[in-house]
């Protein structure tokens, strides 16, 4: 490491800004914004500082530095970009013994202004030590999108707590102890979903509780996440931040290995299968290992591929712990049927080809196919059939049966938005022996209407070929 990472207190102290150009608005808005009184030195500033002027804790002068301006002075910073100019700032700044830092000029810096992400009260700064700034900010971009908003007013939050905690709990190891299981418990999921005065009834409730050694009676809850169709990329902030705290995760073979190295490391992971006619553990069972876990005072995860209550059995699984008065919340993900076709280069609505879409399983209840035939071969619609690569003859055959055209275009996506997807279009009348030539295995979704056409109309394989989600049957997959 060879810079010493600090947080410095400059509130209602003196920072000295010389220029009146783009990175000298940036360093008066970063000291402004901790607070300090800025001193700004330039004859003619940008229009950037057409605000900046105005501020009540700014002071401009139409004129360079000179040595007493460095008096109560703890901060300087150098922008004229002027080699002579930055020169003698830094030596002015070296005699007065005032930190300073001149932009892009290391050998005039006695620190480095990091990016920094703010989520005040908590900051994130983040420094390549001055050899590649660009790395910095696109580091800097990627945790501004992974660290939600709400986190600052978290921490803002239960700072409000910190002296009843203090006289509460009267050792470090036990505040310690309370305090992350405060952020990472029920505390903290309630203040995120936007409810303060349950997260405040809790924090005091679980205080109580551990000033007198007693355990918290608390129940745990069950987070149900849409895990998307594949795809880690495809998850949202708020299922990837549920995964980063459940204590029991239960995944079964929709979730891909990609998006498990993203759970919690020490969680503890149950798959319950789920693959065809070969259930690791049956529904009920897995509902009722919810509610326990839940008994126990567990975050349970329940991660399914997709989206949780589009044919993910999510609202069966909410019914049995509704019984139970089982906390949960729900997360959406991206279904199969928008991420597969959009990564497969398929519309699934377009003026010209479908006003509408229907989402059907190719599995009943009791594993019965019994489709409602006349309402899924009307015009000018798209078909997608989740769970039917077994039966794709049989549902091809059907659609035919009642109505639809043979030539209908009709195409497989297997495992859909990874880096193995391949498709297989065809039409109604020879999917099914195609689907077969191909060895596919799934998990594919099957995507019937004219829309399929589209997927050569726009050249998806002379610009999707070569990428990471590859086609693999272009030899075989003309219409």
């Amino acid at each position: 490491m060879d810079h010493l990472p600090i947080f410095l207190d400059v509130k209602g102290k003196k920072v000295l800004v010389d220029g009146g150009n783009t990175p000298a608005a940036r360093r008066v808005e970063r000291a402004l914004s901790a607070g300090a009184h800025v001193h700004v030195f330039c004859p003619k500033m940008s229009d950037e500082f057409r605000q900046l002027r105005a501020h009540p804790r700014v002071t401009h002068h139409l004129r360079a530095p000179e040595p007493a301006d460095f008096e109560d002075c703890v901060v300087a910073y150098g922008a004229s970009e002027i080699e002579a100019r930055d020169k003698r700032l830094y030596e002015m700044a070296k005699d007065a013994r005032v930190l300073v830092n001149v932009a892009d000029v290391t050998k005039y810096c006695d620190f480095i202004t990091p990016s920094v992400v703010d989520r005040s009260p908590l900051v994130v700064a983040i420094s390549s030590g001055g050899n590649a700034p660009v790395i910095a900010r696109i580091l800097r971009a990627r945790i501004e999108v992974m660290l939600p908003a709400a986190y600052g007013r978290l921490a803002a939050f239960v700072g409000g707590f910190r002296d009843r905690v203090m006289q509460k709990l009267k050792s470090t190891e036990s505040r310690r102890h309370f305090w992350e299981n405060t952020i990472e418990g029920q505390v903290g999921d309630h203040f995120l979903a936007g409810d303060e005065e349950k997260a405040g009834k809790h924090l005091l409730e679980d205080l109580d509780a551990a000033a007198t050694g007693a355990e918290s009676a608390q129940i745990g809850e069950v987070f149900l996440v849409g895990a998307g169709p594949g795809d880690p990329d495809l998850l949202t902030f708020r299922a990837l931040h549920i995964m980063q705290r459940a204590d029991v995760v239960l995944f079964d073979r929709l979730v891909s290995d990609e998006i498990m190295t993203l759970v919690r490391r020490d969680a503890k992971r149950v798959y319950v299968g789920k693959m065809p006619q070969q259930h690791t553990m049956v529904q009920e069972d897995i509902s009722e290992m919810m509610v326990e876990l839940a008994k126990q005072g567990k975050r349970v995860l329940r991660l399914k591929g997709g989206d949780p209550f589009i044919f993910g059995r999510g609202g069966e699984e909410l019914e049995l712990l509704a019984k139970h008065d089982i906390p949960f919340q729900v997360i959406p993900g991206i279904t199969a049927a928008s991420g597969c076709a959009s990564y497969a280069g398929i519309p699934l609505t377009h003026r010209d080809h479908a006003q509408s879409c229907v989402l059907i399983t190719a599995h009943g209840k009791d594993g019965v196919l019994d489709l409602d035939w006349e309402r899924l071969v009307r015009p000018d619609q798209t078909v997608v059939v989740y769970m039917g690569l077994s039966s794709v003859g049989i549902l091809s055959g059907q659609f035919i049966k009642h109505g639809l055209d043979a030539n209908t275009p009709a195409a497989v996506v297997d495992n859909g938005t990874r880096a193995n997807q391949r498709v297989v279009s065809g039409r109604l009348g020879n999917i099914a022996d195609r689907v077969e030539q191909s060895g596919i295995k799934g998990p594919a979704l099957i995507i019937i209407g004219s829309v399929v056409s589209m997927r050569d109309d726009l050249k998806w394989f002379a610009d999707h070929d070569k990428t990471t989600h590859q086609m693999s049957l272009q030899a075989q997959d003309g219409l």
